[in-house]
């Protein structure tokens, strides 16, 4: 998962640069330098892990490089302020005013690129351990800095958006200020939302106190949740993945683990629900959103009736996809029904064996390099210089990410390895997002980032290749059925499972404008979303009502969940074009990928023929996964 910063990196917190990239839900002190610790336990059979090594940032929390930076950051802000702040549109006017604002927004872009290093350096640090006091210090204090010192930036992108359409449009003749078109009609987007400066200013500072709060407290509470399991205390991120353990005991044990820490934590987390719904819906509010998720569909620069059509889309192929498979499972583990713990159970015949970390790297990389060279050689790097940070800790973020940092860095991975297939994948997933950061950051601190819906296409894509390689490799009947059903209980997951979430998320914001809800009536909502999406094969067992809770996309990036439904239909269709292309589809797609933020989503899309808002454009994504559970379905 990775995300859009369609302004300043200092307008978002440390916060926010640090979950921009987490991917999935989920006391040991880490030192002040967590680069230079030596390699954590890996999982039995799972081999050696790597760490991240963060010296390329900064190399630990007391490093005096930091409070260098941040006060020079400081300077910057302030000088930058006096330069410009009131002056915008009258020297943009002049004869001279491309070449005027160029320089102004060359300044504003240092000033973000060094703001993105220090807040993904205190973003990275703490979800590699977010319960060690000290680095929640740090987090929050630095957290708090880019927000004092990004007060100081407010006005520019108001200011640029005021000027006139006429006098912006002359002033992008210039040869210096075009470079930054792409950056400033996107900007310019924004307009019929944005408020008065001096709100604009009240709402920035005020987020630390608000939502940024809210979240720190959601990702400092799942940290430290305990889940007892068969004797042991675990917490989320292994009792999660028991979910997936081969011996059915353990997974209804951790169900029934989970359910019943949920329970006991069931007010704290409806209370972060509700707030955070509420501060949204007073956002939108003085905005003028008129759609719970139309500020994540401007953020993600696509059109409402286009998201439309993706759910409404994979809502009518719920029966021909999860209904289907689920009940082909639930036939090949001799079961009417599946108890909701063992909807992602290993399948009886899939094999039992742990994929080491040199394998699932190997096989990654293959995959990668059978595509193009240059996509291969770039994911290399991730391994050679220690971008990726892969062992299971006590107090690190769960899930998974990529998180670009800052284009004068690089980005860095965290994964939670424990040598499971989906684990290969999720590597594969990671990369396709790091390779995509290391291309785009060419464009720059201000059009780099590139919106979630094409973000997750280069994710899913890394995860197809690899895929693909496999099933070409895997000669077992039998095997090659349960590489199949893998993946296609992966595309459920991202497709149907997510625009369940999303329809989850619809209604609970939607409820929430009318008054709070209690954590009973979230966990209605909850099984009325899942029940529709699993279908009857699938028996939800009491407890299942607050699963809701861990899921973090929820709570750090409303309605996010979309773009990998969005990203997987598109894949599925993109994978199509490039089975049946001619030379030259790998330097195309290196291409969209490069273009960061540069382009929309449509313009990134023509050359391979696809087009989003043709209403049966995603009808074709999901008969991809249809076509295989027909496959399945002839095996037997």
């Amino acid at each position: 998962m990775t995300s859009r910063a369609s302004s300043s990196a200092l307008r978002k917190t440390a916060k926010s640069a640090a979950k921009s990239a987490v991917k999935s839900a989920v006391k040991n002190k880490a030192p002040a330098k967590p680069a230079k610790r030596s390699v954590a336990k890996a999982p039995a059979k799972a081999g050696a892990l790597p760490e991240w090594n963060l010296d390329d940032l900064y190399s630990g929390i007391d490093a005096p490089e930091i409070e260098r930076d941040l006060e020079e950051m400081d300077a910057d802000c302030i000088a930058f302020e006096a330069d410009y702040k009131g002056k915008l549109a009258e020297h943009t006017a002049r004869d001279d005013g491309g070449e005027w604002l160029a320089r102004a927004v060359r300044r504003y872009e240092a000033i973000d690129d060094l703001a993105g290093r220090l807040g993904s350096f205190a973003g990275l640090i703490h979800a590699g351990d977010s319960v060690d006091p000290a680095i929640s210090k740090f987090y929050g204090d630095i957290s708090e800095r880019l927000t004092a010192a990004s007060t100081h930036l407010l006005f520019f992108p108001l200011e640029l958006n005021r000027i006139d359409d006429e006098v912006i449009e002359r002033a992008m003749q210039t040869l210096a200020l075009n470079h930054y078109r792409p950056w400033i009609e996107d900007l310019r987007k924004d307009k019929p939302y944005q408020l008065e400066d001096r709100v604009e200013q009240l709402f920035h500072e005020k987020s630390q106190t608000g939502y940024s709060a809210w979240n720190r407290l959601f990702d400092q509470t799942i940290a430290g949740l305990r889940f007892k399991v068969a004797g042991k205390e675990l917490a989320i991120e292994p009792t999660l993945t028991l979910l997936q353990d081969r011996d059915g005991a353990k997974r209804k044990a951790a169900a029934e683990a989970l359910a019943k820490t949920f329970k006991a934590n069931e007010r704290s987390f409806a209370l972060i629900t509700n707030t955070l719904a509420k501060d949204k819906d007073i956002s939108d509010r003085w905005r003028g959103f008129q759609d719970v998720a139309d500020s994540r569909h401007l953020n993600n620069r696509v059109e409402r009736e286009v998201v439309d059509a993706l759910v409404s889309s994979v809502r009518a192929a719920y029966p021909k996809l999860s209904h289907r498979y689920y009940q082909l499972k639930a036939r090949w583990f001799k079961k009417k029904k599946l108890a909701h713990w063992d909807r992602n159970a290993p399948l009886p015949f899939a094999a039992t064996s742990t994929i080491a970390w040199p394998e699932a790297k190997d096989m990654v990389l293959s995959a990668y390099r059978g595509f193009s060279s240059d996509m291969a050689d770039i994911a290399q790097r991730f391994f050679d210089d220690r971008w990726i940070d892969a062992p299971v800790r006590p107090g690190k973020a769960p899930g998974a990410f990529s998180h670009p940092t800052t284009p004068s860095a690089h980005p860095y991975v965290l994964m939670n390895y424990q040598g499971k297939p989906r684990d290969v994948m999720t590597l594969a997933h990671e990369l396709g997002h790091g390779v995509h950061q290391v291309l785009a950051a060419k464009n720059g601190a201000l059009m780099a980032p590139t919106p979630l819906t094409l973000a997750e296409t280069a994710s899913v894509f890394g995860e197809m290749l690899t895929f693909k390689r496999l099933l070409r490799e895997t000669k077992n009947p039998k095997q090659r059925q349960a590489l199949l059903a893998g993946k296609v209980e992966d595309m459920i997951n991202t497709v149907v499972r997510q625009i369940a979430f999303y329809s989850f998320e619809r209604a609970v914001h939607t409820e929430r404008k009318n008054g709070e809800l209690t954590a009973e009536r979230i966990g209605q909502i909850w099984l009325s979303v899942q029940t529709e999406s699993l279908g009857e094969a699938i028996e939800i067992k009491p407890g299942y009502e607050n699963f809701w809770m861990y899921i973090p996309h929820f709570i750090h990036s409303p309605f996010y969940v979309y773009a990998y439904a969005f990203g997987d239909c598109l894949v599925n269709s993109l994978y199509a074009v490039y089975e049946n292309a001619a030379e030259g589809f790998a330097e195309r797609y290196l291409a969209m990928l490069a273009a960061g933020g540069t382009k929309h989503y449509s313009e990134l899309l023509r050359p391979f023929g696809l087009d989003a808002k043709d209403p049966k454009f995603w009808d074709g994504g999901l008969s991809v996964i249809a076509g295989m559970i027909d496959e399945l379905e002839a095996m037997g």
